[in-house]
């Protein structure tokens, strides 16, 4: 079907010397239709880099997720088929010199958590080359001059080494040379992700400022605020060099439980509260929580403060269970269908992963296991009660008994006793 421009006869245009179709009859390569990763960099030195708990969620989801491998699959007759590999799979496991598999799922996974999406080039070489999300830009238009009409589509990507700051030129990329993942879908926009962080910002700011808060206390002694009280009045000199001596003598946790002499009837009060009367731990840790629910990482896994608390081993699978079935394996799924875009793939059949070998879901395996020995006990007993092999296969994997086709013949133990036996006679 030809694109959404040949249809209506657009014009061509040429941008840095490469080929542009545009639907915008006011479109400007300098005012981006939908800027992804706006606020990366932000994300990367204030948080990331900043915010122990981010940073254990983000990097304990992409141990994870770095560790599976990509197979193509086949469709029979509708339903999942066998997994199989095939050399142009080659793309994915060397994705670039001295670059394997692990390496591109976990910048895949990294950026989506920072910036919201993640985008690869496929080079001429046939590797795959990570574009930063913040030197990207969907284009996207319609016959009319509104990227939101109807008749809207995705018409490629602009690239700009070093962002719009660095006045480097700008390469228009097709769809076809893209492979874009962005797995959390921004409401506000069509074509662009969003991040976890942008539902924790708050949560992530009082995590922050919870630390510094602890860095302080002990900045000054370990102890909370004092106020000296004087019976006589000094002068401003005097107080000066009254407050500088007790900062010296005092202040900073290498001078914490000195003894505290004061002279001239001085009288010291502390105010403020400690962190056990503040409930220091319980608030950090429902703040830690939040941020790691929004990532869809129970708390446990990321060694959290209340995580740990409830933690016993059957906790801790439940725990492991529900972040593999809900966040990871949907994570795998819609990475693969987006690496589907540059990867060739045989007609009836599409890219899927694998995870049998990975560790991490080993008990996964174990259930996966007596899945299928009961499915072999249940064909067995369907052979045995006189069903062709062939249905009874069918009807366990598809879990419907409508495929079930007998034989006419059944079990001797269903016969009447004597019957379809011959009388001998004794002479």
């Amino acid at each position: 079907m030809p694109s959404l421009m040949a249809r209506h006869g657009l014009q061509q245009a040429t941008f840095n010397g490469w080929p542009l179709q545009t639907a915008f009859s006011t479109w400007n390569p300098d005012d981006p239709t939908e800027q992804s990763g706006n606020n990366f960099v932000a994300h990367v030195e204030q948080a990331y880099k900043k915010a122990g708990p981010v940073f254990a969620c983000i990097t304990a989801r992409q141990l994870v997720f770095s560790e599976a491998r990509f197979l193509y699959r086949r469709y029979v007759k509708g339903r999942p088929g066998e997994m199989f590999t095939e050399p142009s799979l080659q793309r994915l496991e060397t994705p670039g010199p001295g670059q394997t598999t692990g390496e591109l799922l976990g910048r895949m996974l990294q950026d989506a958590d920072l910036a919201g999406n993640w985008f690869g080039y496929l080079t001429e070489a046939g590797g795959i080359q990570r574009l930063r999300p913040d030197w990207v830009t969907v284009i996207a238009g319609s016959d009319g001059s509104h990227p939101d009409d109807l008749d809207s589509e995705r018409l490629g990507y602009l690239y700009q080494p070093g962002g719009p700051a660095g006045n480097n030129p700008k390469q228009f990329l097709t769809v076809s040379e893209v492979a874009h993942f962005s797995p959390l879908p921004d409401p506000t926009k069509h074509h662009v992700g969003m991040t976890p962080l942008q539902a924790v910002y708050s949560e992530v700011n009082a995590d922050m400022k919870m630390t510094q808060h602890k860095g302080r206390f002990f900045d000054y002694a370990a102890t909370p605020n004092m106020i000296v009280k004087l019976q006589q009045q000094l002068d401003e000199p005097s107080m000066v060099r009254l407050r500088d001596r007790l900062h010296q003598r005092h202040a900073g946790a290498d001078n914490a439980y000195k003894t505290l002499l004061l002279e001239g009837g001085a009288d010291v009060s502390v105010v403020g509260q400690s962190f056990e009367q503040m409930s220091f731990k319980t608030v950090q840790g429902a703040g830690e929580t939040r941020i790691a629910a929004a990532f869809g990482i129970p708390p446990v896994l990321v060694g959290l403060s209340e995580g740990l608390q409830a933690a016993t081993y059957s906790n801790y699978g439940q725990a492991r269970r529900r972040f593999a079935d809900g966040t990871i394996r949907p994570l795998w799924r819609m990475a693969a269908a987006s690496l589907q875009t540059i990867v060739p793939t045989p007609g009836g059949a599409h890219l899927w992963y694998d995870d049998r070998d990975i560790p991490f879901l080993r008990e996964d395996a174990g259930d996966v296991s007596e899945i299928f020995a009961r499915d072999a006990s249940t064909t067995r007993q369907l052979l045995e009660a006189g069903f062709t092999p062939e249905s009874a296969v069918k009807a366990v994997t598809n879990r419907d008994m409508q495929h079930l086709q007998h034989t006419g013949k059944v079990s001797v133990q269903l016969q009447t006793p004597g019957e379809g036996t011959e009388t001998m006679e004794v002479e």
